[in-house]
């Protein structure tokens, strides 16, 4: 297998959503079914910002996508697969969440080489990866870094770089820029911006911040109590 391809060859010239929920229901800690009768459409190279205050839902619907709650009703569709029973490390989803969660024992390079590593990518094929990745994210030369050496920005960064490594079909972002001070998020978020359309990344973003919202994604779609209730560009 070449390990620089991530997805099937196609002759369809129109892309499959990224990710289709058709009146899905998520269990919050396998109890309460917190999100109810869900339809969300995510076109290929789309973002999508999910926006609700704190406990409205939006990190129990996210965590539902990547399979880490319980889907307990409706058909969740991606890159036209059915993946209602497909466990978290099929579904070709990177994850940045809200600490980032690097692996304190391993550099900067190792922590973006990760799932190139499990992967089984050749060593040089890694190298030239994580280079890129550390381009991208504006962190060259940062690849021997301890990771607790890192500014909270730094940190994010980081994580992003290692979700998008491995070309994810669909990114979650679970508030990465809400432990951040006021000044430092909304400069991230322009970059954030910048680095998904670069890529061309499918993604969803979870934020209680409306104007986060409007500098990342396409569309803004809201949720309150568990349901989602309207969708804006």
């Amino acid at each position: 297998m070449n390990p620089d391809t991530t997805k099937p060859e196609t002759t369809n010239t129109t892309p499959q959503p990224a990710l289709e929920l058709r009146a899905v229901g998520i269990a919050f800690e396998d109890e309460y079914e917190w999100i109810k009768d869900a339809n969300l459409r995510v076109e290929d190279g789309e973002v999508v910002a999910l926006l609700g205050p704190s406990g409205s839902g939006k990190s129990t619907l996210l965590r539902g996508i990547a399979g880490l709650e319980t889907q307990t009703s409706g058909e969740m569709w991606m890159r036209g697969r059915l993946v209602n029973d497909v466990p978290t490390h099929q579904r070709d989803c990177g994850m940045v969440f809200q600490d980032g969660q690097l692996f304190p024992h391993r550099n900067v390079a190792r922590n973006i080489a990760y799932g190139l590593e499990s992967a089984r990518w050749p060593r040089a094929k890694i190298t030239k990866r994580v280079d890129a990745m550390l381009e991208l994210v504006g962190l060259e030369g940062f690849g021997d870094r301890a990771v607790q050496t890192l500014s909270g920005g730094q940190a994010q960064r980081v994580a992003l770089a290692r979700s998008l490594a491995t070309r994810p079909q669909l990114l979650l972002l679970d508030e990465p820029l809400s432990a951040l001070d006021r000044e430092l998020r909304e400069r991230l978020a322009g970059d954030l911006r910048r680095i998904l359309t670069r890529t061309g990344t499918s993604a969803v973003h979870v934020t209680h911040d409306e104007d986060e919202a409007a500098t990342i994604a396409d569309r803004t779609v809201f949720i309150h109590e568990g349901r989602l209730v309207t969708s804006r560009s």
